[in-house]
């Protein structure tokens, strides 16, 4: 792939997750892009390209925590498929 290329699915995915459109299917492509990146960069010998390396795994790991999370209650995705309620039920001990 080439670095247009590259750069064009980066803004893809960049505005698809600042409007919240298809949010984990973006967040796990940013996951992907970043990992494959970072590790690309740490297995390099050059220790200037080590601390880029490590941006994008901390990248990474914010990417794979927004793909857990999930779209925001003001997202696209909370307006075409509706928001999701967590019910945490209490817990079966006894009473005193």
């Amino acid at each position: 792939m080439s670095v247009w290329g590259t750069a064009l699915l980066a803004v893809v995915v960049g505005l698809m997750v600042l409007i919240g459109f298809l949010t984990p299917v973006a967040g796990f492509a940013a996951t992907i892009g970043y990992a494959v990146t970072g590790i690309s960069m740490l297995l390099t010998g050059e220790a200037d390209r080590h601390v880029q390396g490590l941006t994008a795994v901390d990248l990474a790991v914010m990417s794979c925590a927004l793909v857990l999370l999930g779209p925001g209650a003001f997202s696209l995705d909370a307006r075409l498929f509706g928001r999701r309620e967590i019910i945490i039920p209490e817990s079966r001990r006894p009473r005193m």
